[in-house]
């Protein structure tokens, strides 16, 4: 496998600029969320634990194997490095994942609600479902083994009492399936406090799922619609 790799610094920019944005939104509260990328086909650098992502520096960041192998850095790696490094080995072909708390969306991953529901153009085409992976203990082999069951048919997944995670070709494109997440969780939220829940039909929906091959987006499954 032929990865378009990311040297040392850029890797180590973008997690801090990333982690700026995710903090300023609101999706980070505390010390919540992580990011990693994939520099090679065996290393990743990713945020430690237990700093706020609103306030990272490139210094103490971590470098790992995929294998959990601390390779640089004096900090302890993100709590949550084994369901990263599951996404890796389960997607090769990804360079980044993002995790994050949300609250709207993450209100959702709570309630045990998937983004399903077809009410969106570019939710449709970008992201398609969002399901939830039932509830495992964050941190744990169990979370990660199930994340990685679930990570192949979508672009995105809520976390059952948890929160939400993205992966990309990028930190900056899993970083903005995280927020097409959640304006697609907010708009669901809204539609039901007005009680008009008005998804598309579904001939709009399988127009609109032929161009993902256009727009290059793989997976998503299907919408549901009316």
């Amino acid at each position: 496998m032929k990865l378009n790799l990311y040297c040392d610094k850029t890797a180590t920019a973008e997690i801090v600029e990333i982690g700026k944005r995710m903090y300023r939104n609101g999706y980070a509260p505390a010390n919540a969320g992580n990011i990693s990328i994939r520099i090679n086909e065996n290393e990743i650098w990713t945020t430690p634990s237990g700093v706020s992502k609103g306030f990272l520096s490139e210094e103490v960041l971590v470098k790992t194997t995929l294998d959990g192998t601390v390779l640089c850095g004096s900090s302890k790696p993100s709590s949550e490095l084994k369901m990263h490094l599951s996404l890796y080995r389960a997607l090769p072909e990804i360079r980044a994942v993002v995790h994050a708390h949300p609250p709207v969306a993450t209100a959702f991953a709570v309630a045990g609600m998937s983004l399903d529901q077809a009410y969106l153009q570019e939710m449709v085409v970008q992201l398609g479902v969002i399901p939830v992976v039932p509830y495992a203990l964050p941190g744990t082999e169990i979370l990660a083994e199930k994340v990685a069951e679930y990570c192949h048919a979508y672009n995105g997944l809520l976390l059952e009492h948890h929160g939400a995670v993205t992966w990309g070709n990028t930190a900056e494109q899993a970083f903005y399936k995280m927020e097409s997440i959640e304006h697609a969780a907010i708009v669901a939220m809204y539609l039901r406090v007005m009680g008009e829940e008005r998804p598309m039909t579904n001939e709009q929906i399988e127009e609109l799922i032929d161009l993902r091959s256009v727009w290059g987006v793989t997976g998503g499954g299907r919408p549901k619609g009316r």
